[in-house]
C-alpha cells in the first residue's frame, strides 16, 4: 500500500519533502504534482525502478514518452549535449515552467537509455516538486499518469489518484488539485525550434 504524503502546495513542509525524496532515493515509485498534471517518477539512479515505471504504463523504456525532471539548468546541463547560445536563451526564458524540451542527450544517461539520441527535459514550476528534486539531488525519470481515455479527475485529484494507484506505486504526494492541461513540448534539436505539442506554456515570448 502506497504512502499518502500531503504537502502544502506553496509552503512545502521539509520533513514531508524529505520523506518523498527518500522513497525515490531508495528506488521507489512516487506520484507527485507538477505545474501541469500529476506525474509518476523514479530516480535516474535506479534502472530497475525505471523499468518498473515503464511496465506499469505498458510501454518499453527505449520508446516510452519519458521526460527527465531537473531542479535547475545547472543540473540539467550535465545530461544535455553542448547547448548553443540561442538554445540556452530559450531555456532560460522558459524555466522553470510548463515546457518539455526535446534535446540531444549525453552518455551520462543510464544504460537503459543509451540507444536514445534525444530525450525530453523539463524543469517544472511547482514548489513541491522542485523541493523534492532539490532534496533528492538527482533527476527524476518522469511519465505522465494521464491517459487520453481517462476521466480527468483521476489525473488531477490526488485523493482519486491514490485510490487508483495505491497498490502499484510506493507513495502519492498530495499537492492539491491540478489543471488538466499538459506541458508544451518543443523540439530544440535543429536550428529552428519546433512546437511538437501546444500545451499550457505559451511560446510567443520564447524566441
Amino acid at each position: 500500500m502506497a504512502k499518502y504524503i500531503k504537502i502544502h502546495p506553496q509552503n512545502p513542509h521539509p520533513p514531508r519533502i524529505a520523506e518523498a525524496a527518500d522513497i525515490l532515493r531508495r528506488g521507489g515509485l512516487v506520484i507527485y504534482p507538477t505545474d501541469t498534471v500529476y506525474g509518476l517518477g523514479a530516480s535516474i539512479k535506479h534502472p530497475k525502478a525505471v523499468e518498473r515505471l515503464a511496465q506499469i504504463k505498458g510501454v518499453k523504456v527505449q520508446s516510452a514518452p519519458i521526460t527527465l525532471l531537473f531542479h535547475d539548468l545547472s543540473q540539467m546541463s550535465q545530461y544535455v549535449k553542448q547547448i548553443d547560445t540561442p538554445t540556452f536563451k530559450i531555456l532560460k526564458r522558459a524555466t522553470p515552467g510548463p515546457y518539455t524540451f526535446i534535446l540531444p542527450a549525453t552518455h551520462r544517461l543510464p544504460k537503459i537509455f543509451q540507444k536514445r539520441k534525444t530525450i525530453g527535459f523539463r524543469i517544472p514550476d511547482n514548489p513541491v516538486l522542485l523541493e523534492i528534486l532539490r532534496e533528492l539531488g538527482e533527476p527524476i525519470v518522469n511519465i505522465s499518469i494521464k491517459d487520453d481515455d481517462e476521466i480527468i479527475e483521476y489525473t488531477t485529484d490526488p485523493e482519486l489518484i491514490y485510490e487508483k494507484w495505491r497498490n502499484r506505486v510506493d507513495a502519492v504526494v498530495d499537492g492539491g488539485i491540478l489543471e488538466k492541461t499538459p506541458s508544451t513540448v518543443i523540439d530544440l534539436t535543429e536550428d529552428t525550434p519546433v512546437v511538437v505539442r501546444q500545451g499550457k506554456g505559451p511560446t510567443e515570448h520564447l524566441w
